[in-house]
């Protein structure tokens, strides 16, 4: 008996089916862990500042790595736009197609100018990044999303994880120089590319290619009891999808968690990129040694990666109300990160900087998987995509405003160690915000007299928690957030 989809489209049997979506989330992860092995990635300064390349600190600081906020900002949304409107291919060829551009500058540039191109164009990977994310919604049927997306993001981290290992062991052991491991990193990115060819075509997109009826609305799930405004006429739904979930945008960012969440992702994140950006630099000034064999930026990724691999899956087991206990949790750990760059900006010892760097990494992928939820969880997948991506965009201007102001040769133009000295500062007013804002919050709830433990109707659970049930209704004198 075929299966009938939106009562147009007949599927085949259950065990094609299945044996297609095996052969999808082989060759999506296959792809995924290949086009990360990169062992040249985490040698790219103590490159540019050796006798390969012999560029000083002062113009890698404040003249090439600053193109890279830049670019990221400028090719953000038209990539994101254009990743749907192509259907997710031709946005991961054009990935591939730039990656290879940015090991061949690294190979043979020589000027200020090659390497300014190679980081305007590690700015569109970055930003491209978005279409292997949402590629495994467009592949396989909703049973699967979650699946696929956590199989293809451990492929991911994997890939993230042996090419820093293979790096640092080229190196420390092999005694590889960096010229040649950029070699090795432009040949898996030649073959990333064939691999990408082979990717299926989708037929269908999130936003501009869809192939059935529209969507349920988001005011569908956040107004159960029919209350909710009047939807859009369908010919209205054709026309501007986008248009359409802009308008839901002021209905849900009523919800406080969402808000919160939200605005924790654009600070946080904008923060936690400029200090990636520039460790690299800071770890050259406080051991700038000559021998190759005595750098090991690859297995601090590599250890950086592993500790955000888990802290990512404990975050899934954390059981808390959420609602009460979210600003206190984001003030903890962004003070946490505050402390670590604070130690970071003064230490003359690196391996306590390593180590530093590789708890900041941690802390923040802790708190990742919890902001994807709570935003998420009363997201459909479209209005989900279109969050995430203003979210970014925002950290995104953010971290660009930041980078012309401290970084840019244009702006105050400052060294590596100031630069981490106002990203203390900048971690310790969020923190301070955070911390006054939980403390504000629960003012509030001692200040509530209610006889029996809230319900809480509309409170986000933990990631590991089940949903409460609905058949049970509210009591008089609970309160709901």
């Amino acid at each position: 008996m075929s299966v009938v989809d939106d009562g147009s489209v007949k599927h085949p049997p259950e065990s094609a089916l299945d044996q297609r979506w095996k052969f999808l989330v082989f060759y999506l992860c296959f792809y995924g862990f290949m086009t990360q092995i990169r062992p040249g990635e985490s040698f790219i300064t103590p490159y540019l500042l050796g006798a390969d390349k012999n560029f000083t600190t002062v113009e890698v600081t404040n003249e090439i790595t600053p193109i890279l906020s830049y670019s990221y900002m400028a090719v953000l949304v038209p990539i994101f736009l254009l990743t749907d409107y192509l259907r997710y291919k031709p946005v991961l060829v054009l990935q591939s197609l730039s990656h290879i551009a940015i090991w061949l500058l690294l190979i043979f540039g020589t000027s200020i100018l090659a390497m300014q191109f190679m980081e305007f164009f590690y700015g569109i990977t970055m930003a491209a990044r978005v279409a292997y994310s949402s590629y495994i919604f467009s592949l396989v049927t909703p049973s699967h999303y979650q699946r696929m997306a956590s199989y293809s993001r451990s492929a991911v981290l994997m890939g993230v994880f042996t090419s820093s290992v293979l790096g640092q062991l080229c190196v420390t052991v092999g005694g590889v120089p960096f010229m040649t491991l950029n070699y090795v990193s432009l040949g898996f990115m030649l073959f990333g590319l064939v691999l990408t060819l082979f990717l299926e075509q989708p037929k269908r997109s999130l936003f501009f290619n869809r192939s059935g009826g529209p969507s349920p609305l988001e005011l569908d799930r956040m107004h159960p009891d029919g209350c909710k405004p009047a939807a859009p006429a369908p010919s209205r739904w054709r026309r501007s999808a986008l248009f359409r979930m802009l308008r839901e945008l002021g209905t849900i960012t009523k919800l406080p968690q969402l808000r919160l969440w939200s605005l924790w992702w654009i600070f946080n994140s904008a923060g936690y990129y400029l200090m990636l950006y520039y460790v690299q630099l800071l770890w050259n000034e406080i051991y700038p040694t000559t021998d190759n064999r005595k750098v090991y930026n690859g297995g601090v990724d590599a250890a950086s990666t592993l500790l955000g691999a888990i802290t990512a899956f404990a975050a899934g087991y954390v059981k808390i109300r959420w609602a009460l206990w979210s600003e206190l949790v984001i003030g903890g750990v962004t003070a946490f990160q505050a402390g670590l760059l604070l130690l970071m900006s003064t230490t003359s010892n690196i391996w306590l900087c390593y180590g530093a760097y590789i708890l900041f990494r941690g802390s923040y992928q802790f708190l990742v998987p919890i902001a994807i939820f709570q935003i998420a969880t009363s997201l459909s997948k479209e209005l989900c995509a279109l969050v995430f991506g203003i979210n970014t965009f925002f950290a995104t201007v953010l971290k660009t405003i930041i980078t012309m102001i401290i970084s840019d040769k244009r702006g105050l133009g400052l060294s590596v160690h100031p630069q981490f000295y106002v990203y203390f500062a900048y971690f310790t007013l969020l923190a301070v915000v955070y911390l006054g804002a939980a403390v504000c919050l629960a003012v509030r709830h001692r200040r509530r007299e209610v006889p029996q433990e809230p319900a809480f109707a509309k409170e986000l659970c933990s990631p590991a928690e089940e949903a409460p049930g609905k058949e049970r209704s509210s009591e008089p004198g609970s309160v709901h957030t």
